[in-house]
């Protein structure tokens, strides 16, 4: 999928009017219709089934749909399971340029990744209450990087308590590992499925205290989708299973150098010590002879070694040596017509939060850590190049670094939130 860019003069850009707020539509049985035949190829290979609970079933109202976040498939599933009735989708504003009139039909919400937005509760509530329309939300608001759950906002039981609706949950199992956001858009030969609950009732939510919602809603996020495909046998034959990835294992795990790494066919190999690792059909890390003992694999479950990097970036914060300063090429969002390219500048990242400077002295931008719990950084960001997006209501700024792992700024970005909240 790819989106509209335009070259254009930052002065110009600034000056454009900001994209008009439009209440959510309800969408027509012919767009439900359409976007569930969009969708059915992709399921066909991928033998989709799902079960869904008794109580499910049962509910007559409309609810506000949780649904974990791995692929584009998602969309699709979620078209499959809820077919014929009625939902708006919550979904990132970058998805509307070039094709809003497309996305209102289809019944989307536009809203920026990370950036506090009242104005997305209202229309939720006007979707619900108003449209009598039931509401779907991916909370973790990206991809998952690691096949594990991104982390949650705070205090998502008070948009509970403030719907009052029944909360569903819909749980996918094959997705990330069929299209692994690192993997460079090669599908897999995977079957995919999903389960269908009911996690929270409204009686349940009126009387439970918001920490105990989370706390359960946190559970309900916790899956580990490497651990999931060696548990159950999946096997990933495909040759180019470790293209990419080094997109998250981006240090070496053996000599601890950045940027080094290369992942491609089914090899992952460090240039800077030589280590060379082979990504096995069941997801793990071995080396080349089959054996992964005598520590010779330190990480053979890609999560734990992500979650190594990790603690290595909490670590460099606490130090005082966590610092990133970087050349980018600059796109910006502040309509629905394009993303506008407005030249270069340099990102800068440390412990007190984002610097952007760029466009000859023009654009000058900061963001403190606490302004988000999280950061929308992608890979292979609609064909363009991996990101780091960074802004507010009034311009999100796209920038898109060379060499430099995004992943790694997604987790410094979380890491100092924790540690500034």
């Amino acid at each position: 999928m790819k989106i509209k860019t335009v070259e254009s003069d930052y002065d110009k850009v600034i000056s454009l009017p900001r994209a008009e707020h439009k209440r959510p539509k309800k969408p027509s049985i012919l767009f439900r219709t359409l976007t569930r035949v969009i969708g059915a190829g992709d399921l066909k290979d991928t033998s989709f089934t799902y079960e869904a609970s008794d109580e499910f079933r049962a509910l007559k109202e409309p609810y506000l749909i949780f649904m974990n976040h791995s692929s584009f498939i998602d969309l699709e599933i979620a078209a499959r399971i809820f077919y014929p009735k009625p939902y708006t989708i919550v979904c990132t504003s970058d998805g509307f340029v070039g094709k809003e009139w497309l996305m209102r039909s289809l019944g989307c919400i536009p809203t920026q990744k990370f950036v506090s937005d009242l104005t997305l509760i209202r229309d939720m509530k006007y979707s619900l209450e108003t449209l009598k329309t039931s509401v779907l939300m991916y909370p973790e608001a990206s991809y998952t990087f690691d096949g594990c759950a991104t982390p949650l906002p705070r205090k998502l039981g008070n948009l509970f308590k403030m719907l009052k609706v029944p909360v569903v949950m819909v749980r996918t199992y094959g997705a990330f590992a069929r299209d692994p956001l690192y993997n460079c858009l090669q599908k897999r030969k995977v079957k995919v499925t999903a389960s269908v609950s009911v996690l929270f009732s409204k009686e349940e939510i009126a009387s439970s205290p918001v920490d105990e919602l989370d706390r359960k809603l946190d559970e309900a996020f916790s899956f580990d989708s490497f651990a999931w495909q060696e548990e159950n046998g999946i096997e990933i034959a495909e040759s180019f299973r470790a293209d990419g990835l080094e997109r998250i294992l981006y240090r070496c795990a053996s000599c601890g150098t950045e940027g080094k790494m290369k992942g491609e066919g089914t090899s992952l190999v460090c240039s800077a010590c030589g280590k060379v690792l082979t990504l096995d059909e069941h997801g793990k890390l071995i080396s080349p002879d089959g054996a992964a003992e005598n520590g010779e694999v330190r990480f053979s479950h890609i999560p734990d070694w992500y979650r190594w990097e990790r603690s290595e970036v909490r670590r460099e914060i606490e130090e005082g040596t966590y610092h990133l300063d970087v050349p980018v090429k600059i796109g910006m969002m502040v309509d629905y017509k394009a993303i506008y390219m407005v030249g270069d500048g340099r990102l800068v990242h440390t412990a007190d939060g984002f610097v952007l400077d760029g466009c000859g002295g023009k654009l000058h931008y900061e963001q403190k850590p606490l302004a988000s719990y999280g950061l929308y950084a992608d890979y292979y960001w609609y064909e363009l190049g991996d990101i780091v997006c960074i802004g507010n209501r009034d311009a999100l700024y796209y920038c898109f670094p060379e060499n430099v792992p995004v992943a790694k700024v997604r987790l410094a970005a979380e890491e100092l939130f924790k540690l500034k909240r």
